[in-house]
């Protein structure tokens, strides 16, 4: 009788554990599927007011609605940070008479407002996409790195899977290969110059030629070049490459590259080895525009299209991949034992005249700035861009016409190295 009587109270136990259980899972997918519909069809609280307009209408062109032109720009695509690069939850900007939401949230990707999809190419990882890829999604890409940076990307299947892109190839719609460089004010400045006279003084302690790098592994494979070079030339090597003399303490950290201090000190060599990490047309670096706003010679190494940006025909001295290292040597020794001829070199510099039509060009149109707060940074002028061609296609959409989708135009072609193939 006590057995049946604890076997009943065990079956009542586990029936109202199963009812509890049911109870509790009804709830949670309840709260589940508020939160989803909360999250998907409304933005951030500080933008609901001026977004009042989305949780009424969706994008009706997506789902082939007839909408008249005042109504389909009273609505503002979404568009989404993939690569969380921003930081921001979610932003209304305004990119001249268009607006767009921006945002990190990827909760948003099912949101029939969402139009596209923003990359940061250093995080760009093919393991991570939001997929499947809806007819209407644009996909763009922002990479002002080289592409040591991610090698995926310089390779055409991932590449072509872009709509719109802002790289430092010519080619790319948002084209970055001025990034480095503030202005033409500063390229032609002669604050930090050091006199020849001066700099033949400090031949007696300095040698000719400096090299600064940090970074010792590199596709463009630098070290083993100058490592020969260093035998026929004295180099003073400052980083960690091939390091052969050292900084003051207070300028051994990577963050001291732009202290005025570092600056004097290169500014006393005659010549300077701008070698990039990769060998890519328009992929150029602080590591050419330094010395040139220093008043020192680079010894260039890096884009094969170089001549399009230097300031003036003589104003580098580019290294040819197929002659030895020896035969540079020479010839940086002729330059250094030769006060007219290295001056040649230097003559843009002293009647501040930059003679390069492309790059004074580059540099008054381009439509952001660099450490210049009167104008955009790249970045806002990135997401205005795609923002832009977003309501361009829309547009295109409302008047039955193709939508532009434009895959091909990135240039990003990878050259080969003299000593290893990228």
């Amino acid at each position: 009788m006590a057995r049946l009587s604890l076997r009943k109270l065990f079956l009542f136990f586990l029936c109202l554990s199963a009812v509890l259980f049911l109870l509790i899972s009804l709830q949670v997918v309840v709260e589940l599927g508020q939160f989803e519909r909360t999250v998907h069809k409304l933005p951030p609280r500080d933008l609901r007011e001026a977004g009042q307009r989305h949780h009424s209408q969706g994008l009706s062109v997506l789902a082939g609605e007839k909408t008249s032109p005042g109504e389909l720009r009273a609505q503002y695509p979404y568009i989404v940070w993939w690569s969380p690069l921003t930081g921001e939850n979610g932003r209304l900007g305004e990119c001249g008479t268009n607006k767009c939401f921006f945002t990190i949230n990827r909760t948003f990707y099912s949101h029939p407002f969402t139009q596209a999809f923003l990359f940061y190419g250093t995080d760009f990882n093919i393991e991570s996409l939001p997929l499947p890829r809806r007819v209407h999604h644009q996909w763009a890409l922002f990479h002002e790195e080289s592409p040591k940076n991610n090698y995926k990307l310089f390779h055409e299947p991932a590449i072509s899977l872009f709509n719109h892109t802002a790289t430092f190839s010519q080619h790319s719609h948002l084209p970055l290969t001025s990034q480095f460089l503030e202005n033409l004010d500063v390229l032609t400045s002669q604050a930090h110059l050091v006199p020849l006279t001066q700099k033949n003084k400090l031949r007696k302690t300095l040698a000719p030629v400096a090299y600064i790098q940090s970074d010792c592994d590199t596709p463009s494979d630098r070290d083993t070049y100058v490592s020969e070079l260093m035998k026929h030339i004295q180099v003073d090597s400052y980083g960690q490459c091939l390091h052969n003399r050292d900084l003051p303490p207070l300028l051994r950290d990577s963050t001291a590259m732009e202290e005025q201090a570092f600056y004097q000190i290169l500014a006393q060599y005659k010549f300077i080895l701008a070698f990039e990490n990769a060998v890519c047309d328009d992929y150029i670096t602080e590591k050419l525009w330094r010395p040139l706003k220093l008043g020192v010679v680079p010894v260039y190494y890096g884009a094969p299209n170089i001549w399009n940006w230097l300031p003036s025909n003589r104003s580098a001295v580019v290294v040819v991949p197929d002659e030895p290292p020896e035969k540079l040597a020479q010839y940086l020794k002729r330059l250094d034992e030769n006060d007219l001829e290295y001056s040649t070199y230097l003559e843009w510099k002293l009647k501040r005249e930059v003679s390069n039509l492309k790059l004074i060009k580059e540099l008054k149109e381009r439509p952001w700035g660099v450490q210049d707060l009167t104008q955009d940074n790249y970045l806002d002028v990135f997401e205005c861009m795609v923002c832009n061609r977003v309501w361009e296609n829309i547009d295109r959409r409302k008047e039955f016409l193709a939508t532009r989708r434009l895959c091909k135009e990135f240039g990003l072609q990878v050259t080969s190295s003299p000593r290893k193939r990228l």
